[in-house]
């Protein structure tokens, strides 16, 4: 069976595909920053890991069902959650760095014994400092923020895929 390039299936999948390589690259990224470059991460850096673990998860699933209109649904408002918490990370990593929260967070990931990704994959998910600041990426622009803009702009792009999941089509002469 051929799929139009132009069928909602196949932009579907592309859109699934696009914030599957983005959640990576966010990954890698990370990792770089934290293996490479020696950035030790917070337990804020780690939920922020989380939750783009989970993304990437989301759209993987995303890539692999059918586009069941239930099913797009489902996965759109878990990934718009997603992002929702993503935002409220960055928020907190931003407001840390720049003393807008005062207080310190623990070295504790806080999930359960039996989700323990911080033992079971240290490298990634292993709290190593406390909160303090995130590195700069460019031109005196840190990580928060630039994660508080990604997150926001994606934020704001899977609500209106959301949006267009239950759009009617237009009606049109043929």
């Amino acid at each position: 069976m051929h799929i139009h390039p132009s069928h909602p299936l196949q932009r579907s999948r592309f859109i699934w595909l696009s914030l599957f390589f983005i959640c990576t690259f966010l990954e890698i990224t990370a990792l770089y920053y934290q293996h490479i470059l020696d950035y030790a991460p917070c337990v804020s850096c780690i939920h922020v890991r989380l939750w783009v673990a989970l993304i990437w998860l989301i759209s993987l699933i995303g890539l692999i069902l059918p586009a069941v209109k239930a099913v797009r649904a489902l996965l759109l408002t878990a990934t718009l959650f997603c992002f929702s918490a993503l935002i409220e990370r960055s928020w907190t990593l931003l407001g840390t760095e720049r003393g807008y929260f005062i207080g310190s967070c623990n070295v504790d990931i806080g999930l359960p014994n039996w989700l323990a990704l911080d033992q079971w994959l240290p490298f990634m998910f292993k709290v190593e400092t406390t909160c303090g600041y995130t590195p700069f990426i460019i031109a005196n622009i840190t990580m928060a923020e630039v994660l508080i803009v990604l997150s926001s702009v994606l934020w704001l792009f899977v609500l209106l895929w959301l949006f267009y999941t239950f759009k009617k089509p237009a009606f049109s002469r043929r």
